[in-house]
């Protein structure tokens, strides 16, 4: 029994611990003064090391997706409807999950490394002793910096992947460059892009509160930072995939 305590105890309290720094970081949010500074520099930061891992992923990505639709609509006879099936793939999914998996990949875990180092230097408590809350100072401007770059980056791969895949499928594929154009907006309109913008804005956020909770949480020293990091990149993609899952069974029935 003391041991299925252990098993079951451990994960319920790091989930709980996770949704305590969530509700912290929404309660900060609203308080003045606004870290505005520590959230430009985070923003900036976390845009540096993601912008090229984020087009360096995301032209492979669109054109292998769009390369497995055309065959398919080649298949069917629909080759003309390349165009509807780059549109669908890239706004839908394409950007928003691979905004997430940069974010993640590359800004979250520098977030989780700097306040691990800061937690094992102590630095964490001493904020706490001149009287200043570590969620307020800390955690806020990065979880909003995660979700603003994330947005960003979501456009981002979006415009890069649909020039990606219009180059693939006229050049290699010999698809009308008219027909795609003009079939880029059968299946995807505004409303789709607002999803994948609401998926990247949320996947970013959930990014920068685990990599704040994490790094929060480190102990046993430089080795707890390496932990935590590894920690931040398996559990972040895990919550990428449930929560994508989730808002994608939430939204699409609306374009049934």
């Amino acid at each position: 029994m003391r041991m299925l305590n252990g098993v079951i105890g451990r994960p319920a309290a790091a989930v709980g611990g996770f949704y305590a720094t969530s509700l912290d970081s929404f309660r900060f949010t609203f308080r003045r003064p606004f870290p505005a500074r520590e959230f430009v520099r985070q923003a900036w930061f976390i845009a540096s090391v993601s912008i090229l891992p984020t087009l360096l992923m995301a032209v492979p990505f669109c054109v292998i997706t769009v390369f497995l639709l055309n065959q398919l609509l080649i298949e069917l006879g629909g080759a003309d409807l390349s165009g509807a099936g780059a549109g669908l793939g890239v706004v839908r999914e394409i950007g928003p999950v691979v905004s997430a998996l940069v974010v993640v990949g590359c800004g979250a875990t520098a977030i989780c490394a700097d306040l691990g180092a800061r937690k094992i230097r102590e630095e964490i408590d001493a904020i706490r002793t001149l009287g200043l809350n570590p969620v307020h100072r800390l955690v806020v401007p990065r979880m909003l910096a995660s979700t603003v770059v994330a947005l960003s980056l979501n456009g981002l791969v979006i415009l890069v992947g649909l020039v990606a895949a219009f180059g693939f499928s006229v050049f290699a594929q010999h698809a009308s460059p008219g027909l795609f154009m003009a079939n880029l907006t059968v299946l995807t309109d505004l409303r789709d892009f607002g999803v994948s913008e609401l998926k990247a804005a949320v996947f970013g956020m959930l990014a920068g509160l685990l990599a704040c909770h994490l790094g929060l949480s480190v102990k046993g020293g430089p080795k707890g930072v390496g932990e935590a990091v590894n920690q931040t990149v398996v559990c972040g993609f895990m919550l990428l995939f449930f929560t994508n899952g989730v808002i994608t069974a939430i939204f699409l029935p609306s374009h049934s």
